[in-house]
């Protein structure tokens, strides 16, 4: 099975996308929705968070995880998989959204101007600006934190006319630096792609990780049969959640485009709590 963790809704875009290319394989879905944003927090918390996130899915039987949070692969990640995962979790692996997406808008720019849309704990990481100068030096990478972004998505705000305002705001500097690409770092992003196409115009590539995530781990797959032979392929989705209202339901069903029988789990102590079984949304 395949795990896929993420703070909250976001990693559901990223789901949906990979759905797109993997509809036979069975996923587990884990959203920290209790604790999110994770962009403001400390690395050390991100990391204690991401490190629960991967004994609860490997508890599980995932061979593979993928972080789609952006603010894990940017603070958790290489910790994980360079000193957690040897110790712990031999023969496994955790694979991050940041390399991907950064291979992608390497690939597709002209004047190697590139701008990135994160979180404050992905922009402070600097990750993207790392991954883009190991693929090509000459790239001029301009960052802008987006704090107001994850909230409204998570509160259901994308129609609200202040969102727009807060998008302009957010990506006047950035267009103001003359980038040909925009990457949005973070899984909530996605959501918000159709407004965010319209005010870069068509000048500006969107590099938006729905649309790659998918290819990218196809490929990864094909790379990879000690990882590919052992993943189940019936079809199978399982969804949990650190937290639920109405509102989960909602959203859940508004970010993967299709009902889903979500689970609730206790956190910290994943593996300990006592799970609630929840009603299909």
């Amino acid at each position: 099975m395949l795990g896929i963790f993420d703070s909250g809704f976001g990693g559901l875009t990223i789901l949906k996308g990979i759905l797109k290319e993997l509809p036979e394989y069975d996923f587990m879905y884990l959203g920290d929705n209790a604790r999110v944003p994770y962009g403001g927090r400390s690395p050390e918390t991100v990391l204690g968070f991401s490190k629960e996130a991967v004994d609860f899915l490997f508890g599980r039987k995932c061979e593979l995880i993928i972080f789609a949070c952006n603010t894990a692969s940017a603070q958790a990640l290489r910790e994980i998989q360079q000193k957690y995962l040897p110790q712990k979790y031999p023969g496994k692996n955790v694979l991050g959204v940041i390399r991907p997406t950064v291979e992608e808008a390497a690939k597709i720019t002209k004047n190697k101007r590139i701008g990135v849309l994160a979180t404050e704990g992905t922009v402070a990481s600097e990750s993207f600006v790392k991954e883009l100068a190991r693929q090509d030096k000459k790239i001029k990478v301009f960052q802008q934190a987006a704090p107001l972004l994850v909230p409204i998505v998570e509160a259901g705000e994308v129609g609200w006319r202040g969102t727009d305002l807060i998008l302009n705001k957010y990506l006047k500097p950035l267009l103001g630096k003359r980038i040909d690409t925009l990457i949005l770092g973070c899984t909530h992003y996605p959501v918000l792609k159709g407004k965010i196409r319209k005010i870069v115009g068509k000048n500006v590539k969107v590099v938006s990780q729905d649309e790659i995530i998918g290819r990218k781990l196809r490929e990864y797959l094909g790379r990879h049969f000690e990882y590919e032979k052992k993943l189940s392929k019936k079809g199978q989705r399982i969804f949990y959640t650190t937290d639920y209202s109405p509102r989960f339901a909602r959203l859940a069903k508004l970010f993967l485009g299709e009902e889903a029988e979500i689970e609730k789990v206790i956190f910290p102590a994943l593996v300990r709590g006592k799970n609630k079984k929840l009603p299909t949304v």
